[in-house]
């Protein structure tokens, strides 16, 4: 058997690894004359993707899904039943979802429309320790309606508010807005301080007043040429 080996001609590509690999896997062009190789077989398919449970499992459950929504939206500050009825319904959760999850948030107090009527107010009406922009009750009432307040909440909520406390809030804009108007005669003065407080919900009745008596308690100095006027706020 050995000597037969022998007998046997090396191969065209001996001595070379390249040629050698080439043979093996079919990549060499055939030799002039040669018969053809035989065409390259199809590679086999390729192994599927392992399975994705997260993927492949279960669409995730919509009252799942709107309770998130909902625990999200009151994460940071309270809100009104209708600004998260209309988060509800911007991201398409069903309404019979929406109903039965924001009675549901009612009844563990999560949801509270006086609750968060009154806090709204502390932070943005008159008063001492105002934080916002300390505006008068009919302004309040306006937020809170377009918020979605029952109206009649909204009135037994603004009844709280202390007409002393409407008052100082007013005085309070008005001086520090005085500066604005250092360089007007009194009668422009009037006007745009009157017109800021009326911006804000302030009665023309509180203030006329309060401008009038913030303006004579004030050293404006003498007023400049009206032409120098800064624009009304």
């Amino acid at each position: 058997m050995g000597d037969l080996h022998e007998d046997r001609p090396p191969p065209d590509w001996a001595g070379d690894v390249s040629l050698g690999v080439d043979a093996w896997t079919q990549r060499a062009e055939p030799a002039s004359g040669s018969p053809a190789a035989p065409p390259t077989p199809p590679a086999p398919p390729a192994p599927a993707a392992p399975p994705d449970p997260v993927a492949d499992g279960p669409e995730a459950d919509a009252e799942s899904v709107a309770r998130t929504i909902l625990l999200d939206q009151l994460t940071g500050r309270a809100r009104s039943r209708k600004e998260l009825a209309d988060k509800l319904a911007a991201k398409l959760v069903p309404d019979e979802i929406a109903t039965r999850l924001l009675d549901r948030f009612e009844e563990v107090g999560l949801v509270d429309d006086e609750a968060f009527a009154r806090a709204w107010v502390a932070a943005r009406g008159p008063g001492e320790h105002a934080t916002g922009r300390r505006l008068a009750p009919r302004a309040l009432a306006q937020e809170l309606r377009r918020k979605g307040v029952d109206d009649t909440l909204v009135k037994e909520v603004l009844e709280d508010v202390d007409p002393d406390d409407e008052e100082q809030s007013a005085r309070v804009l008005v001086r520090k807005k005085l500066r604005s108007v250092a360089r007007v005669d009194d009668t422009t003065a009037t006007r745009r301080l009157v017109g800021m407080l009326a911006r804000k919900g302030y009665g023309s009745s509180l203030a006329f007043s309060v401008v009038r008596e913030e303006l004579a308690a004030s050293d404006r100095g003498s007023a400049d040429d009206p032409a120098d006027d800064p624009a009304d706020d």
